[in-house]
Order: C-alpha cells, then sequence, then structure tokens
C-alpha cells in the first residue's frame, strides 16, 4: 500500500488476513509472498486468495507491514 493509500478502509475478510499477517510477522520477524501458502493462510485459500482481496497492492501492501511491524 502507498503513502496515497493511507487510511485506506478494509472489508471484515481483509482485516481477517491482516491480523493473520500481523500475527505471522510477529513470530517470523517478516512475510513473503510464498508465506501465504502455509498454515493458517492456505486454510483461507493461500497466495491466490490474498491476491483476490488484496489485488495488485498485495506485494506493496506485505513490504510495507514487513517494515513497519518488524521495526
Amino acid at each position: 500500500m502507498d503513502k496515497a493509500k493511507a487510511g485506506a478502509t478494509f472489508n471484515a475478510e481483509q482485516l481477517a488476513w491482516l491480523n493473520l499477517i500481523r500475527d505471522h510477522i510477529a513470530t517470523a520477524i517478516s512475510i513473503e509472498p510464498e508465506d501465504l501458502e502455509l498454515s493458517p493462510f492456505n486454510k483461507r485459500g493461500g497466495l491466490c486468495k490474498a491476491h483476490q482481496l488484496f489485488g495488485e497492492h498485495l506485494h506493496r501492501l506485505l513490504d510495507e507491514l514487513n517494515t513497519v511491524l518488524a521495526a
């Protein structure tokens, strides 16, 4: 997500994914797209579902969360 998207709103399913991503970063220090094929993400559709939910912003979103949450 770029700075222009700051303050973006997310639906309930996106928020659930963001919480899972946050929890993953808390234990693994970072997250990469490949990690979305692991549990618990794979139980919710894995990388394909993440792409459906976040579209072209997925990779930038993961990069930003890695930067902000791993700091």
